[in-house]
């Protein structure tokens, strides 16, 4: 296990160009596999969560070549379909989230899938009843192993209908869109997610060859083809690495400017932290946010305290809650955060109140924040990161504290954000990783 030792109240100063999209990459790499031809994917993050699909996909006889850093063809013309039940698949997909990806895929061209209980962040519970009641629904069979916790779905030939989504579930429309581009006849998915990723997912299937129609809304149709093709698709900056940006400015009060951010992709996220005091300029396709000695929480019209919660595409993602959470505390005024997806992952704010953040943990779900507006600056202490979303939250926090902290298990920024320790030391943090 690695650890962060941070000095803190650096300002920074500089630019930072935002890595791929990993929820896009997890998504788009597993869609190789639903071709015999050459895929290649440009702008792919290298970080552990990504890194160790392509493993995967490897381990089951995908021809992978890495051309240049972030540039990736794979060519599934010989895929090991008996390595879906070997030990070492069970394994490896276990301590993977993104393994679920490759169920549709699987079962859309080869007719059969298999997923171990898949890891992951322990940000609450993450039920995987989505993904199977609509590949069941395309015709699949379900087999579950309680003892081995492993899942099996067969099918000889799935055929398209109508589906109604009981959640937008971001995985689970795309791995249902997967499944269906090589369904005979016409699938219909409603209450489909319809974020940025799910989008470019679509793009690249139909440069693919697929037939979908509604892309970028919640109704998506989808007539089934016999094959695809390959094809070259480059991924979106990483939102969410960029939100990060965006609160690590201003809690810090440093002057950054954000490259390439495809700004009209971001939804709502520039609004949000507007609302929470961050003044920033859109220029050309970057975001350049000053230095700010000061910045004010707004309130709502009628005078009552702000509210920021997460909410399906175009609403505010769950994944900058904790991002969100970590920017109202050097803020002037407060906010409630309310975190209505998942219920552990607002329970890193103990540390944040050990800092000297004045935070009221009202349920699992709900955080109200009184900002300091640096009246009380944090203090640097020793955390470990129980997440990706809430180690980046961690790691801002104490880049703003005074003295030094130390943030163990690491990992879990690796998983999502790749070399911050020295993308930002190149901006002026003090960020020493120890091994």
């Amino acid at each position: 296990m690695s650890t962060f030792e941070i000095t803190g109240g650096r300002k920074l100063k500089g630019e930072i160009t935002p890595q791929g999209a990993k929820n896009e990459a997890l998504q788009v790499i597993s869609a190789v596999l639903l071709t015999a031809d050459e895929v290649v994917i440009e702008n792919i993050p290298e970080i552990n969560d990504v890194m160790n699909l392509i493993t995967l996909l490897s381990n089951l006889g995908v021809k992978v070549k890495r051309q240049v850093e972030g540039v990736y063809s794979f060519k599934a013309d010989h895929v090991d379909i008996d390595y879906l039940e070997s030990p070492g698949f069970k394994e490896k997909g276990a301590m993977l989230r993104g393994s679920v990806m490759i169920l549709g895929p699987m079962l859309g061209r080869f007719g059969k899938g298999t997923l171990p209980k898949p890891g992951g962040d322990k940000i609450g519970r993450r039920r995987l009843d989505t993904h199977l009641i609509g590949l069941q629904k395309l015709g699949a069979k379900l087999h579950y192993n309680k003892k081995e916790r492993f899942f099996k779905m067969t099918s000889r030939r799935l055929r398209g209908t109508y589906m109604l989504l009981d959640e937008a579930s971001v995985t689970g429309t795309a791995n249902i869109i997967m499944a269906s581009v090589l369904a005979e006849g016409q699938t219909t998915i409603f209450n489909a997610a319809c974020e940025p990723y799910i989008q470019q997912l679509c793009r690249m299937l139909v440069k693919m060859g697929a037939f979908i129609e509604g892309i970028g809304s919640n109704l998506l149709k989808i007539n089934g083809v016999k094959a695809l093709n390959g094809c070259r698709h480059r991924m979106l900056p990483d939102m969410i690495e960029i939100g990060s940006f965006i609160g690590l400015a201003a809690v810090t009060g440093s002057e950054l400017l954000i490259k390439d951010v495809c700004y009209q992709e971001l939804g709502m996220i520039p609004d949000v932290f507007r609302r929470l005091g961050v003044y920033f300029e859109l220029k050309g396709d970057d975001i350049y946010i000053p230095s700010q000695e000061s910045y004010e929480i707004e309130s709502f019209i009628d005078g009552s305290i702000m509210t920021i919660s997460d909410a399906p595409w175009p609403g505010f993602s769950p994944d900058l809650l904790s991002i969100a959470l970590v920017t109202a505390i050097n803020a002037k005024g407060s906010v409630l955060i309310h975190q209505k997806m998942f219920e552990s992952r607002l329970f890193f704010v103990d540390k944040l109140i050990e800092m000297g953040a004045q935070i009221i943990l009202c349920d699992p779900h709900r955080a109200t924040v009184i900002g300091s507006g640096h009246k009380y600056p944090l203090r640097g202490i020793e955390m470990t990161s129980p997440d990706i979303r809430a180690g980046v939250a961690l790691l801002i926090a104490a880049m703003a504290a005074e003295g030094k902290s130390r943030i163990h298990n690491i990992e879990q920024i690796d998983r999502g954000y790749q070399n911050i320790d020295k993308r930002l030391n190149s901006l002026g943090a003090s960020i020493k990783r120890i091994s």
